[in-house]
């Protein structure tokens, strides 16, 4: 059975990609709704981290999503995709 908000649509699901870790007690994290490439860059303390993914259900990026995330960052910070400040 798929859950169905009020409005009778299926509720769109909440990304986290973890992207570091500042003083060992800061996390930066990738949040995106609906779609992993459309997202904000967040931080947060640890303990407030874990309460977010909670509240909000996140769904932890897998490997393949990571690699077109950091594909796509790519594309936007170089102007070329799959590029690097090397290139």
């Amino acid at each position: 059975m798929i859950d169905k908000n009020k409005n009778g649509r299926k509720p769109l699901e909440n990304y986290v990609h973890i992207t570091g870790l500042r003083l060992n007690e800061i996390i930066e994290f990738d949040f995106a709704i609906g779609d992993p490439l459309m997202y904000v860059e967040l931080a947060l303390p640890i303990g407030q981290f874990q309460g977010f993914c909670s509240k909000n259900n996140v769904i932890f990026l897998n490997t393949e999503q990571i690699k077109d995330v950091e594909y796509d960052r790519k594309k936007w910070r170089y102007g070329v995709p799959g590029a690097d400040e090397d290139t």
